[in-house]
């Protein structure tokens, strides 16, 4: 029997397919292969991952050590990479039984001595530098990147490289601006990397840095930018409205469907007209604003409630209608939900057919 979008209970995630695979093929025109390291915390899904791996991506990176685990257990990708540091035992135990248990390569990002004393503790050999590149997050300060990758080598580690998260430079929407900050980000990792590998010889080739946001601003000619050989980029596979507002060739593939469980008319004393919906804060991620629904004004979500009203010229919606929103935050939303249903046109409305169920089997920690 087959399920069309009308029949899912709502709120529920929908992938347009063709927008998704437009969007997975532009990145590998561009960032073919393992100079691509795709970010699996922006989707969680190991069924999403393995399309990415048909475009030829077998490296990834991931945000947490259950991710880790789930995608080398899965059988998808054969280098991964924790992009976030972590001192817990038991997951880094865990992430070294599935690296002996399936052959996946698993590698762990330190910035001090404690976090590389762990993953050493725990049975994992690969590290990355992670080099503080302007984010004040994670990463160790520049001058002591090499003194760190020295002790991981003593420790008898692996350092594979250096990485550095430009994440304060994703959303500029000045490109000239963009270009010349990430230029100073990058100045500061390609030094740091070559103070590493004076330190534990060239094998510990890997730069890796970058976003969906700065994913084409690598110029393989560039004497600096050149030299960033891998980018984790995961929001250029299903968009959302806060990378939808810059100059990107990616298309909005995600959506939440919702119902509209009430409305009221205006009155003829100018009042306005609106419709609720039943998505809200526990099914959309809000860190990076409101979301939208075309034609609409979106006044402002609750719990479970969106409220948003018509433009002018277009009608307000009946009870029982389906409505589509676009989320600002793709990775929070995602992690909201057990599945995602690919669909085969948006466009089509409550008649699009699902094609695919894929689960979100990489929630949690």
């Amino acid at each position: 029997m087959t399920t069309r979008l009308i029949d899912l209970p709502t709120p529920a995630l929908v992938v347009d397919a063709g927008a998704f695979e437009r969007n997975l093929a532009t990145m590998a025109a561009v960032r073919p292969g393992a100079t691509l390291r795709p970010h699996v915390k922006a989707h969680k899904s190991t069924s999403l991952a393995a399309h990415q791996v048909t475009h030829g991506h077998s490296t990834f990176t991931c945000a947490t050590p259950r991710e880790v685990v789930g995608m080398a257990e899965a059988g998808v990708g054969t280098d991964l990479l924790l992009a976030n540091e972590t001192i817990d035992p038991v997951r880094l135990a865990a992430m070294a039984r599935v690296e002996s248990a399936t052959g996946a390569m698993v590698t762990v990002a330190v910035d001090s001595v404690e976090t590389l004393e762990a993953a050493r503790a725990a049975g994992l050999r690969n590290v990355l530098i992670d080099v503080n590149v302007g984010l004040p997050r994670c990463g160790i300060q520049p001058e002591r990147a090499a003194d760190l990758a020295t002790r991981a080598a003593e420790s008898h580690l692996v350092v594979r490289g250096v990485m550095g998260y430009e994440g304060h430079l994703m959303a500029l929407k000045d490109r000239d601006e963009q270009r010349a900050k990430v230029l100073a980000s990058m100045t500061t990792l390609i030094e740091c990397s070559r103070a590493v590998r004076r330190a534990v010889g060239d094998d510990a080739s890997i730069v890796s840095a970058g976003g969906t946001g700065t994913f084409d601003l690598y110029d393989p000619v560039h004497p600096i930018l050149g030299q960033v050989n891998e980018v984790q980029a995961g929001s250029y596979a299903l968009m959302d409205t806060h990378y939808g507002a810059l100059s990107l060739p990616f298309e909005q593939a995600l959506f939440v469907v919702g119902t509209v469980i009430s409305r009221t008319r205006g009155t003829n004393d100018g009042s306005p007209s609106w419709a609720v919906v039943d998505i809200g804060l526990k099914s959309l991620g809000m860190d990076h604003g409101t979301p939208t629904v075309d034609d609409a004004a979106v006044w402002f979500c609750s719990d479970e409630h969106t409220t948003f009203s018509p433009n002018p010229g277009h009608t307000l919606p009946a009870i029982g209608e389906r409505v589509l929103v676009r989320p600002a935050h793709v990775d929070p939303t995602v992690a909201m939900h057990a599945a995602m249903h690919v669909v085969d046109d948006v466009r089509r409305g409550a008649d699009a057919q699902v094609l695919e169920v894929w689960p979100v089997d990489l929630r949690g920690w």
